[in-house]
């Protein structure tokens, strides 16, 4: 007599175990077939091979490339580029600094960044001065406004702007905006119906079906764009939200922002548009988006972004070429550490070759697990000569790097796996002594509020912290 359910079982069983095992294997064959760093491709099958079932849903979600995908048709950025292309041959000769001109054309030939002169630079280190400014600047707009955060709150401070674009859009003003459909997950629908309610075009990017289970979590719009009349620019580090005026209570938010006007703002302004056309499919390539503009200041200006869908790393290889060009020093500030191979290498040489090289991390960080990966590489950096500074005065969300009295830049990008490849990200480089001297006296004063790390110090903390630093440094490339 045959026992149909123990065949049953056995037969259920053998599929299973040819599903689940051939599922693996397949998904280990991709990622080797994929060649990716090798870094990421062992972490993802070290993840495959000790935790397979974890392994294979983080993957599925999180892990899957899509750096053959292509925003946009080469025709029609063509077309997008050519006002700002315009403005670019027709300013006044400019000169370009000699020890810079590899990075420029780094930019230029991978991002087509086109270099601005004529740029006056405001820099905001705390969020309500940035929020006045911003307030300043929308009140004035006549024309257009185009605004993009990756969080845009309903708190005081999202409605006080989302009030202001409320009410320039029922005056005519025309109002588009773009907020990241992760960084928004818990704000209520019914915040931005009442935006297309009152005229303003408004678009999540990358809507989000399933939040806690999608591989679109790695393609945010990390980017924080405003634009007004094509003519006034902010970008930097700071989101629409309550936290960035008022930290928390054990601390304040130490941020970096800028305002730009002059020509720079064009490429601020191609950059947005780019992303509208991303999500709304819709070509804006009007004159009128890209206004004639005097000169407005002394700063050449570069803006540059970096995105998971192209073939090039734009702002990961432009931090390693202004890293490895750093004659005297070179400071950065970042809330998270997880640099990937080349930046940590071009950090380590330039220390040892006798550059002043500085970095400055938060004391204490909004996410303790991305908290514990920085920290593991700080016996690297510090071994080869680098300073290493953790900010004590709240959380540093600031994205500031200063070079020689004549480089700075300032965005959205973090130092980290995820700002570098797996995000939407927006810099402005700028090349102007003045303003790489505010930004260098910005660092030295956070410096004063900072406590040193040394190494004699640092190893010996206690050795389970060690051991949670590097489990969590296996999975950098994954955060």
């Amino acid at each position: 007599m045959f026992d149909w359910n123990f065949i049953v079982g056995q037969i259920a069983e053998i599929l299973f175990n040819i599903l689940y095992f051939g599922a693996i294997i397949g998904t280990i064959v991709v990622i080797v077939l994929d060649n990716r760093n090798p870094v990421k491709t062992l972490a993802w099958l070290l993840v495959l091979i000790f935790l397979p079932i974890v392994g294979l849903v983080f993957y599925f979600f999180f892990g899957r490339s899509g750096r053959r995908i292509r925003i946009i048709g080469k025709k029609s950025y063509n077309r997008l580029l050519r006002k700002p292309m315009a403005e670019y041959l027709a300013q006044d000769v400019c000169s370009l600094p000699v020890n810079y001109s590899r990075l420029i054309s780094l930019f230029r030939n991978i991002n087509q960044a086109f270099p601005f002169d004529g740029n006056r630079v405001e820099i905001y280190t705390e969020g309500l001065s940035m929020l006045h400014a911003l307030l300043r600047e929308l009140e004035k707009a006549t024309r257009h406004i185009h605004i993009e955060f990756y969080i845009f709150e309903d708190d005081a401070v999202g409605r006080l702007v989302r009030d202001v674009l409320m009410e320039k859009a029922r005056a005519g003003v025309e109002v588009r905006v773009l907020y990241d459909d992760v960084g928004c997950w818990h704000v209520p629908n019914r915040f931005f119906e009442e935006m297309r309610e009152a005229g303003i075009e408004v678009h999540s990017f990358l809507k989000v079906r399933f939040p806690l289970f999608t591989s679109k979590v790695n393609y945010r719009n990390h980017r924080k764009i405003v634009v007004i009349d094509g003519r006034i620019g902010f970008v930097g580090g700071m989101n629409l939200a309550k936290r960035y005026m008022r930290g928390f209570s054990w601390g304040i938010w130490r941020d970096t922002h800028l305002l730009l006007e002059g020509k720079a703002v064009h490429g601020l302004q191609t950059t947005f548009l780019l992303d509208w056309y991303f999500v709304d499919r819709t070509l804006i390539t009007s004159a009128a988006y890209f206004p004639r503009i005097e000169n407005q200041g002394t700063s050449l200006a570069q803006i540059v972004t970096s995105e998971p869908v192209g073939p090039w790393k734009d702002i990961m290889q432009g931090l390693v070429v202004s890293i490895s060009g750093a004659r005297r020093y070179f400071y950065i500030q970042t809330p998270y550490f997880l640099p990937t191979e080349a930046v940590l290498e071009a950090m380590l040489t330039a220390a040892l070759a006798g550059v002043d090289v500085r970095l400055m991390l938060p004391m204490r960080a909004d996410s303790r697990l991305t908290h514990w990966g920085s920290c593991s590489y700080l016996a690297d950096v510090l071994q080869a000569g680098v300073k290493v500074y953790f900010y004590k005065k709240g959380f540093l969300h600031s994205k500031l790097m200063v070079s020689d009295d004549e480089l700075s830049t300032v965005g959205s990008t973090n130092v980290d796996f995820r700002s570098f490849e797996h995000n939407f990200e927006v810099n402005a480089f700028i090349y102007d002594a003045d303003t790489a001297c505010r930004m260098r006296d910005i660092f030295l004063q956070d410096q004063r509020d900072s406590v040193q790390i040394f190494l004699k110090n640092w190893v010996k903390r206690p050795w389970y912290r060690k051991v949670a630093e590097s489990v969590v440094r296996l999975m950098a490339p994954l955060l």
